[in-house]
């Protein structure tokens, strides 16, 4: 019989966003007597934070649930996020899922937990807790200061999306864009550099739309410039933000406040704009290709990355053709290449022009061939030179030695004592190749 406070663990799949959440959840639980177990550690309860912006990620959440159950037959096995907000029929029905709660419902996690441990025998169909998603208003938010399992910390600003681009699911699994209060965040920011983490992301689904729907209105910028005072706040990254968002203020803000890390993250999806018409982007080639250059020019050694899908409906030659020339003619430092795959419930289901699944790969292949011809480009200008770089907890598994990230977000790896993890140290890059950089750690103290 499981105790009425067993250690719970969290696996997590999908976005960075859902990372943060079950943070937060680790947080809440541990407030209401219970322990976190550490990654590998064993648990009388899991909590399943899953994905569902594709059909594979639905496939991901089966395959964790199920072994899950088998490894642990007697833990109490709780199912929650983004597949569970839009599909809890299906996520009920599997065997062993013993409570089924929807995102907004995450935050009720110790109460439903101890709920579920009072009952008995266990209820077949498993209860489940999934409002409406749309009608959610607010960001429900637990302060962490621990970060478990990982060394890098993550703070969500926002939540929701008001585009509706058609491929997309998130929307029916996040909701409309909905913001944190500032004093919030400013809160969350002191509580993690106090708790050692010198660099944090903010993260959201539609991060740039930030403060829009607050009262008083605000903006990321706004947000930016309340966090550049955090004292001990070394580097800020943003996760993730549409090109339509950079407004003026918020190009003065990443290209003047010192701690904003120079790497930008801002999806693509195509380089033609017959196709970002279908996807239903708000932006156009034009208008992309204009920021990146001035933001380029702006930012010395920027690292930029970018998402691109490939075989999107109605993508023909031409247009991937174009997508293929603006790659070329930007300083990408990395891309994320996804191959289209119908998402039931999107637009982009429904449309027509499919190319076949062969003609897909072929052009994912190109893709992704020259994204690491420029991802390499990009390391090899930093070859001889020493940077500053953060230290990750855990090691290259492969060669036990150390891993840091620096401010462009390139992973260098070299050797160096265990305890430099979370630090910022000096180290000169020696070395690249297509799948690694190293480096020779400079001098530190103790």
């Amino acid at each position: 019989m499981l105790s009425p406070r067993p250690a719970v663990a969290f696996p997590t799949l999908g976005c960075r966003l859902n990372q943060v959440e079950s943070q937060e959840m680790a947080a809440l639980v541990e407030a209401r007597g219970f322990r976190v177990a550490a990654p590998g550690e064993p648990a009388g309860a899991f909590v399943v934070n899953t994905c569902t912006v594709t059909g594979r990620a639905d496939f991901s959440d089966r395959q964790l649930i199920r072994r899950i159950r088998r490894e642990n037959p007697e833990a109490l096995l709780v199912v929650t996020g983004c597949w569970a907000q839009t599909d809890p029929e299906t996520v009920a029905a599997l065997s062993g899922v013993d409570l089924v709660l929807g995102n907004q419902e995450k935050y009720r996690l110790p109460e439903l937990i101890a709920e579920r441990l009072a009952a008995a025998p266990a209820p077949a169909p498993p209860p489940v807790h999934v409002a409406p998603i749309a009608e959610a208003r607010t960001v429900p938010f637990a302060p962490f200061a621990r970060v478990t399992g990982r060394s890098r910390a993550f703070v969500k600003v926002q939540d929701g999306c008001q585009h509706r681009c058609a491929f997309c699911i998130v929307p029916a699994a996040r909701g409309g864009s909905r913001s944190q209060d500032p004093k919030v965040v400013l809160d969350q920011v002191r509580l993690l550099v106090e708790a050692g983490h010198g660099e944090i992301t903010l993260t959201g689904v539609d991060l740039g739309h930030y403060g829009w729907d607050l009262v008083p209105r605000t903006n990321l910028a706004a947000l930016l410039a309340l966090l550049a005072d955090v004292p001990g706040l070394r580097w800020l990254r943003l996760s993730s933000v549409l090109p339509a968002y950079f407004t003026p203020a918020l190009v003065e803000a990443v290209t003047g406040l010192p701690m904003v890390a120079p790497h930008l993250h801002i999806p693509l999806q195509s380089g033609s704009d017959r196709v970002l018409r279908r996807m239903r982007r708000p932006y156009n080639a034009r208008m992309y290709r204009a920021l990146v250059e001035r933001l380029a020019a702006a930012i010395p050694e920027l690292g930029l990355g970018a998402d691109v899908i490939v075989g999107h409906p109605g993508e023909e030659e031409a247009d991937f053709d174009a997508t293929m020339d603006l790659v070329r003619a930007l300083p990408f430092s990395y891309l994320h290449v996804f191959a289209y795959s119908d998402r039931k419930g999107t637009e982009a289901a429904r449309l027509g022009g499919r190319a076949p699944s062969a003609v897909i790969r072929r052009r994912g292949a190109a893709l992704r061939a020259l994204a690491a011809e420029k991802h390499l480009t990009f390391r090899r200008r930093l070859l001889g030179h020493t940077r500053d770089v953060l230290v990750l907890d855990a090691p290259d598994r492969a060669t036990g030695h150390r891993l840091g990230l620096t401010a462009s977000y390139v992973e260098v790896r070299f050797p160096g004592p265990a305890w430099l993890g979370r630090r910022f140290v000096p180290v000169t890059i020696t070395d690249c190749a297509p799948d690694a950089t190293w480096g020779v750690l400079g001098a530190v103290s103790a």
